[in-house]
């Protein structure tokens, strides 16, 4: 399969619903992605069984705070950079580029590398979704090391990073991510095919491009669609209402806050909030959880089924809060242990959003 602008589209409306409020406004990146593919040619989509089992495999991503994203543009070329050095490092060239999330900008910046590269893009990715820190990815439960990995800004810096653990290498990159304006690129975890085969999440391209086509389809048809999205991703409804207070601050290199809700239609009278630290984490109505990580939680617009991100959602936003199951890699106990809520400093156990449905 080859993907084109059409394919391109398709994959930034998917990742905006998959990317939970995070991974940066796919917009940009699109506009990255287009002008390579332009200027390249299409890139050519392989599963994780066509890449050989010693053929290198590099995932490529932007790191870094979605609010400074929409203002500090990229110029295109800091991924090849990093990549190109990466390979150098390791003396070996990359077989295949592989997304590190399925999410936002992310799911758009794999796919401008690969192009300008004449390299082909695995349909997999390591998350299902967004997440907000390099450590959250099921190649980390498979002890796959994010490093050697090497950061890139837009003014030409370069830096090669060698870490004890993935924890060390999210810390130490979002220190030097925030000295270089806020956000990089990085090309990291590299990996051979066979442990590509056995730790990533698979189908998240295709997945992401199959959620943009009910989008469009629906936009051209001027309906919503919310309930097709929600069949295909077995999704359930947690709240529906308008954003009627947000509080968000850039801070470490994270987007971080929370967004309130007042209740509309079946849910009027009651209230939620949806805490956010780049991508959603937690929502609560009323005081009880009602969706939390590692499952996905996305804001859609009542009246046109667009996702909307964290750093999009304004005062006043009617809308539909879905709660997603994640890929049955997160739901271990290791799964949960390194992107469940007791990480990030909730004091609740994590508990499926299908199981809270029918409590609620």
């Amino acid at each position: 399969m080859q993907i084109g602008p059409d394919e391109i589209e398709r994959i930034a409306l998917g990742a905006a619903f998959l990317g939970t409020g995070g991974g940066g406004d796919p917009f940009v990146g699109k506009l990255l992605a287009l002008d390579a593919v332009d200027r390249y040619g299409p890139v050519e989509l392989i599963q994780p069984e066509d890449v050989p089992d010693d053929g290198l495999v590099i995932p490529s991503a932007m790191m870094g705070a979605p609010t400074v994203m929409v203002e500090k543009i990229p110029n295109g070329s800091e991924g090849m950079h990093a990549l190109n050095s990466l390979q150098s490092r390791l003396g070996k060239k990359a077989f295949a580029i592989s997304p590190i999330e399925e999410g936002g900008i992310n799911s758009q910046i794999p796919i401008a590398v690969a192009a300008n590269l004449g390299l082909p893009l695995i349909d997999c990715d390591g998350m299902g979704r967004a997440f907000p820190e390099l450590q959250m990815v099921t190649f980390t439960l498979y002890g796959i090391a994010a490093a050697p990995m090497v950061m890139a800004d837009e003014k030409g810096n370069t830096l090669q990073m060698d870490t004890i653990d993935n924890l060390w290498t999210e810390r130490i990159a979002r220190s030097v991510t925030v000295q270089m304006g806020g956000s990089s690129l990085i090309a990291i975890y590299p990996m051979e095919g066979r442990r590509l085969k056995e730790s990533c999440v698979r189908g998240s391209v295709t997945l992401a491009m199959q959620v943009g086509e009910i989008i469009a389809e629906a936009r051209t048809h001027g309906s919503n669609p919310a309930e097709q999205v929600m069949e295909r991703m077995k999704s359930v409804v947690i709240f529906k209402g308008k954003a009627t207070d947000i509080l968000r601050r850039t801070t470490a290199g994270f987007a971080k806050g929370e967004a309130t809700f007042d209740g509309l239609d079946e849910f009027s009278g009651k209230s939620l909030k949806v805490r956010f630290q780049n991508e959603n984490l937690v929502a609560t109505m009323d005081g009880r959880p009602v969706a939390m990580v590692p499952d996905l939680i996305s804001v859609l617009d009542l009246e046109s089924g667009l996702p909307i991100t964290t750093e999009g959602l304004r005062y006043g936003n009617r809308a539909l809060v879905l709660g997603t199951p994640c890929d049955s890699k997160w739901r271990t106990p290791n799964g949960v242990k390194l992107v469940g809520p007791r990480y990030f400093g909730y004091d609740f156990d994590y508990v499926p959003v299908e199981e809270l449905a029918r409590s609620s």
